[in-house]
């Protein structure tokens, strides 16, 4: 018997080979082996203590910042979504933040209740969950100059709580724990007055409308900064700005490409594959290396199967 055929009562939904293309930003990628939206953390502990060990679990937020591999992913995929992720408190200078929340709503709450510091949220497309895993940051601040704690599940189901020295944050990367499913996370601010912090956000948001194509089917920030360099110009001047480009048949679809607009964001303009916007990063990655000898890395995360 398949382990699909006895999976675990839950109140959230399950489905199964559910195509994960629709809740990603690049609208790309294969089906989900199981697909659990859980109701709330104690329905996402109670699931993952009954699930069989060897199942594998990949947790997922807005999808933002994924490449899903067409072929699909195997095992579990956990998406954190609905109300009883994403509430947002204050309490003095005090921040609490399920991890389903988005970056700018977390910001957009701190403003009103006068809180500064978090505003640079307002700038990153993902939600609290993928902000915590790669110290998500934008502007000049990152995640770890505000946060205090964090708590999650990990693949037992067993609470796991990590003060911010235990994260070992460095740039887009965390030491945590790989399989803690981050569930809420306290951060601490300064008091300021809410209309000045608005207006910083502000300023962050229509800089960003400015800058990044943010109608666009795309996934954030493709590569990190190298040390001394900053990608985009990498890849722009090595001549990839606005270039179509697609995979080899039979794994190729429309094309994707580097957006105009920003050039470290790549774009899917019409019906790539995921073939397509990967095999773009990797392209652009052997050129600039071949061309300059620096080394590009992905701050895209990608699963799944080719």
């Amino acid at each position: 018997m398949a382990w699909t055929d006895n999976l675990p009562a839950v109140r959230g939904k399950l489905l199964l080979n559910e195509p994960l293309g629709p809740y990603t930003w690049f609208r790309v990628g294969g089906a989900a082996d199981a697909l659990f939206i859980p109701a709330d953390a104690d329905d996402l502990a109670d699931f993952l203590k009954a699930l069989p060990e060897d199942v594998p679990v990949t947790a997922i937020g807005v999808g933002s910042n994924l490449i899903v591999r067409d072929g699909g992913v195997e095992g579990v995929v956990i998406r954190l979504a609905g109300r009883a992720w994403g509430q947002v408190t204050t309490d003095g200078v005090t921040v609490t933040a399920g991890a389903g929340a988005l970056d700018s709503m977390v910001a957009r709450a701190s403003a009103k209740a006068g809180i500064a510091g978090l505003e640079f949220y307002a700038g990153i497309p993902g939600s609290i969950g993928g902000a915590l895993t790669m110290n998500a940051g934008c502007y000049g601040s990152e995640t770890k100059d505000v946060l205090v704690s964090a708590w999650g599940l990990n693949r037992k189901g067993e609470r796991v709580e990590l003060a911010l020295a235990d994260f070992g944050y460095t740039y887009r990367h965390s030491n945590a724990p790989a399989d803690i499913i981050w569930v809420e996370a306290t951060y601490r601010g300064t008091p300021d007055a809410p209309e000045a912090v608005a207006a910083r956000i502000n300023e962050i948001t229509e800089r960003r409308e400015k800058t990044q194509p943010i109608r666009e089917k795309t996934g954030g920030s493709t590569f990190k900064n190298p040390d001394g360099h900053s990608s985009w110009k990498l890849v722009d001047e090595a001549g990839w700005r606005g270039k179509l480009h697609a995979a080899p048949a039979p794994h190729g679809g429309g094309g994707a490409k580097f957006s105009e607009l920003h050039s470290n964001f790549m774009i899917n303009p019409g019906e790539a594959t995921a073939a397509d916007i990967e095999g773009l990063g990797e392209a652009v990655r052997a050129d600039v290396l071949a061309k300059t000898g620096v080394q590009l890395n992905w701050e895209i995360k990608r699963i799944g199967r080719p």
